[in-house]
């Protein structure tokens, strides 16, 4: 079998593994990927861009539904599904194009198969191609995938998970998701915008329960407005066909029956079949390999990132773990921090977190007050009738420092910028404040939010003393 030698190995293409790749050939070293599916990982094929991509298509449809408020006839309105569907295709086949390209440029090897260790330094790599891999330096990016359930496992026609329903060409009339974590809420919020009636049933008391009460609150009560059904609390404890659905069986409730079932109760990470017994990698029982702030695992010259170390399941997260691995590789210590971490739900509205939030701030010991500005009263949202939802600052009452910030409403995936960097930084809310912002714009938000957390609101009337 041939054998081929590198400085450095990275096992798996998503946004963790490319990103290490480059940033490690970049800095002179001798780099190959290997990936057994597509260039992109989950994030580009089966999850971040073709979801988006999905949701840009019913944002679009929400807006024209609203256009007689802007004064515009636009008579009566259809689409085509299936369109739809291509053009994700579409979108998903150009920028797995691109990234080729990309890791080309950067001189990267790629090698398409599946990789096995044999040794710490020895990867056996069979598929498309066969061939050993020696080398010094090994990140294993093998990412997650949709946790299955053996009650209800996915047959992938009516009872589908995140990857499976991203291929149907045909809208169903009603579709159950088991699960009111983000990406149910997701799906729930681009299904319900093309017309299917939709049942979300979480186990919990809320949906999106560890974003935080006002956060869960808020889209509950957007997705009550927007016909979609939200049972909590429930206990799915199987799914079956039923004629041409699916009967969702509840413990000590009726059943509910649906044309389809969408199981998203969360992810399990790939960590199996890589034969990291016989590099004596450490793994959790769940799967998770053990690393340590500069992404190292217990083998000297072994790292992991993304997803399979299980710590936080977002591709940036992966994309900067790539970096820190690779920064550490080439020789420059670098360790990685998770305290500003921004996370988006696509939903309608959108949403937007990071930090802690009021609860989690409490729970720490931190004296926390919290400062909320409605966009129903900033000026920017008035004029484009988009109202709904609000910013959010979390600060500590004795120092100013900002804990955690969350939106909910128009351009809250752009808008968490601002607040992530205030924290990785560790600014006040005195330093938001007495930031210029422009006007009229909906960033304003965080000034206000700020100046209210502080007890010294301008657009909103002052609390009343107790």
């Amino acid at each position: 079998m041939e054998k081929k030698r590198f400085d450095v190995v990275v096992i798996g293409s998503g946004p963790g593994g490319y990103v290490a790749a480059i940033k490690a050939a970049q800095n002179g070293k001798n780099v190959a990927i290997v990936e057994k599916n597509f260039l992109g990982g989950s994030c580009l094929n089966v999850g971040c861009i073709p979801t988006k991509t999905l949701l840009a298509n019913a944002q679009v449809m929400e807006k024209i539904h609203k256009a007689e408020e802007y004064g515009i006839s636009v008579g009566n309105i259809s689409f085509d599904f299936s369109k739809m569907k291509t053009r994700k295709d579409q979108v998903v086949e150009k920028i797995r194009k691109s990234l080729g390209g990309l890791l080309q440029s950067n001189k990267i090897t790629i090698i398409h198969g599946k990789a096995e260790f044999m040794s710490p330094t020895e990867l056996k790599v069979s598929g498309a191609e066969n061939l050993m891999i020696e080398s010094e330096n090994i990140i294993i990016a093998t990412g997650s995938e949709p946790l299955d359930i053996p009650a209800f496992p996915c047959d992938h026609k009516r009872i589908l998970n995140s990857s499976s329903i991203l291929e149907l060409t045909k809208l169903p009339k009603s579709l159950a998701i088991i699960g009111g974590g983000y990406i149910g809420c997701e799906f729930a919020s681009l299904y319900a915008a093309l017309g299917v009636q939709v049942t979300i049933l979480e186990a919990l008391p809320e949906i999106l329960s560890l974003q935080g009460k006002a956060v869960g609150t808020a889209l509950s009560s957007a997705f009550k407005k927007q016909g979609i059904t939200i049972q909590t609390n429930v206990f799915v404890e199987g799914i079956q066909h039923s004629g041409e659905g699916v009967e969702i069986k509840l413990r000590d409730a009726e059943s509910l029956y649906a044309d389809l079932a969408l199981v998203s109760v969360g992810r399990k990470v790939n960590s199996s079949n890589l034969g990291l017994e016989k590099a004596g990698v450490k793994v959790s029982d769940k799967g998770a390999i053990a690393v340590n702030g500069r992404m190292q695992t217990n083998v000297p010259g072994i790292y992991a990132i993304g997803d399979v170390t299980g710590q936080v399941l977002l591709a940036h997260v992966a994309s900067h773990q790539g970096i820190v691995a690779a920064s550490n590789i080439i020789g420059r210590p670098m360790d990685m921090h998770y305290n500003a971490v921004p996370a988006v739900i696509f939903t309608t509205p959108e949403i937007a977190i990071v930090g802690m939030t009021l609860e989690q701030a409490k729970a720490a010991g931190y004296d926390a007050v919290v400062g909320q500005f409605p966009f129903q009263a900033l000026g920017k949202s008035i004029a484009t009738i988009d109202t709904e939802g609000f910013a959010e600052v979390i600060i500590d009452k004795k120092t100013g420092q900002i804990l955690g910030a969350q939106v909910v409403g128009h351009e809250a995936a752009t808008l968490i910028a601002e607040m992530a960097l205030a924290i990785n930084n560790e600014l006040t809310a005195e330093c938001v404040a007495d930031t210029i912002h422009a006007h009229p714009t909906v960033a304003e938000a965080w000034m206000e939010a700020a100046l209210l957390a502080l007890e010294t609101p301008i657009h909103l009337p002052p609390r009343r003393k107790r």
